[in-house]
């Protein structure tokens, strides 16, 4: 099949490299990925309920509770300044109460964002709470991930 270029203002523009360091992630790779990583939580966790970490894993967290058949929450997480503490601006669901609740990001470096996820979910006194990352980066170990970098 030939290889058709992009067209202007969607993916890779002409002239513009990939920084280094940097994964582009196309659709199909995306749902491949979201795949592998509800297939690792299918086969050691069962959560009732998704949380995705919005903004970034709103996306892997909707997709990840489609795919596990599962309700999807999301909670709001940002930061003021570059560099600065982590702040939630939108909490959990009370339902996650007394559920078995997956928390996902889309990835994890220093684990500040996730461990503000945690303590939210867990002032909630859900059954269990587990978290997930589509890509692995840091110094953080989250439960579940799809890449490690």
């Amino acid at each position: 099949m030939p290889s058709v270029p992009p067209k202007p203002g969607f993916g890779a523009r002409a002239g513009r490299k990939t920084p280094r360091g940097v994964l582009e992630v196309d659709w199909p790779f995306f749902g491949e990925l979201c795949r592998a990583l509800a297939l690792k939580i299918f086969r050691a966790y069962d959560p009732e309920v998704v949380i995705g970490i919005a903004k970034a894993g709103v996306i892997p967290g909707a997709v990840v509770a489609s795919i596990l058949q599962r309700d999807f929450a999301s909670i709001a997480i940002t930061r003021n300044a570059p560099g600065a503490a982590p702040a939630v601006i939108a909490g959990p669901p009370r339902l996650v109460t007394g559920k078995r609740v997956l928390i996902v990001d889309e990835t994890c470096e220093s684990g500040s964002t996730m461990k503000l996820a945690l303590a939210a979910v867990r002032e909630l006194k859900p059954a269990a709470v587990k978290t997930a990352v589509s890509f692995k980066t840091g110094s953080y170990k989250p439960d579940f991930y799809a890449l490690e970098n």
